[in-house]
């Protein structure tokens, strides 16, 4: 070997071994690991993925976060409704007692069932961030309008993505719970309270108050499930989140401990690399006579 491939070898080992000493310097004081894709080409693609996958799931965290929002909305709006619905009920049986009721009990017990009225109205139209839990996609500003009738989008839902394959939904259908125009709870309170007044008995609509009444459970029912589902998944993003973050982690951040002892240990390598090639390539007499 001539003294020239003596010095090229030379001079690669000790650029070889100031590169990784320069590169282990650049993640003691970063703290990372691969701070560009030839660092680990194999922990890069990784550490892609892994990010594309937080980003999902953080997504998917804002999507079960305004889900649970709109349920609890709705939720609140329907108990509210139940508590209502049972006041309505107790009137109408004081009410359907004529034997004991005085015209002024009766004009005061229809008052009361048009103020039981407008907060059902007022509930039936509740709203979250503008839009209405109870008419589905429509973007109407009340679900019902002053003559009762029903102005959301009929057969949709709104729904959340949580997961690849999972949605939940958060909206309720209005006209399954209050009715529609004159098939809705606000007409029949009308009805009633119309009775009430002229002394009419409205015992016989007890049964039809008690259907509202199921109609109102049956949603709550529904809405706790689905708050049910909201948790899990809330719950399971969370975990998986936690479980993505340490693993970008480990492929991202740089053991010090570790990191330092390389640098020592390479720092030892590229002295010593320096020296043997000082001594082992010596001038000779053509060197001389040049």
């Amino acid at each position: 070997m001539t003294n020239s491939m003596q010095l090229a070898a030379a001079q690669q080992n000790i650029q070889s071994s100031a590169a990784r000493l320069y590169q282990l310097d650049q993640e003691a004081s970063t703290g990372i690991a691969i701070s560009k894709p030839s660092d680990d080409p194999a922990g890069t693609a990784q550490l892609l993925q892994i990010q594309q996958t937080l980003a999902r799931n953080t997504q998917y965290q804002r999507n079960a976060a305004d889900g649970t929002a709109w349920l609890s909305t709705a939720g609140g709006a329907l108990s509210s409704a139940n508590t209502a619905l049972t006041q309505l009920r107790d009137l109408v049986v004081q009410a359907a007692n004529t034997a004991t009721a005085s015209p002024t009990s009766q004009q005061a017990a229809a008052q009361q069932m048009q103020a039981i009225k407008q907060t059902l109205l007022s509930l039936a139209n509740t709203q979250y961030q503008g839009r209405s839990v109870f008419a589905g996609t429509s973007d109407a500003s009340a679900a019902f309008t002053a003559s009762y009738a029903f102005t959301g989008t009929a057969g949709s839902s709104v729904q959340r993505r949580v997961g690849t394959d999972s949605t939940v939904r958060v909206d309720v259908d209005g006209s399954s719970v209050f009715g529609s125009g004159g098939s809705s709870i606000f007409s029949l309170i009308d009805s009633l309270s119309a009775a009430v007044t002229s002394g009419g008995n409205v015992g016989s609509q007890l049964g039809a108050i008690d259907t509202y009444l199921t109609n109102v459970q049956n949603a709550e029912s529904t809405v706790g499930t689905a708050q049910n589902q909201m948790t899990a998944a809330t719950t399971a993003l969370t975990n998986q989140s936690t479980q993505l973050q340490a693993s970008q982690t480990g492929l991202q951040d740089v053991d010090s401990a570790q990191v330092i002892l390389e640098m020592q240990t390479q720092q030892v390598a590229y002295q010593t690399a320096l020296a043997v090639t000082a001594k082992s390539i010596q001038p000779t007499l053509m060197d001389y006579l040049k």
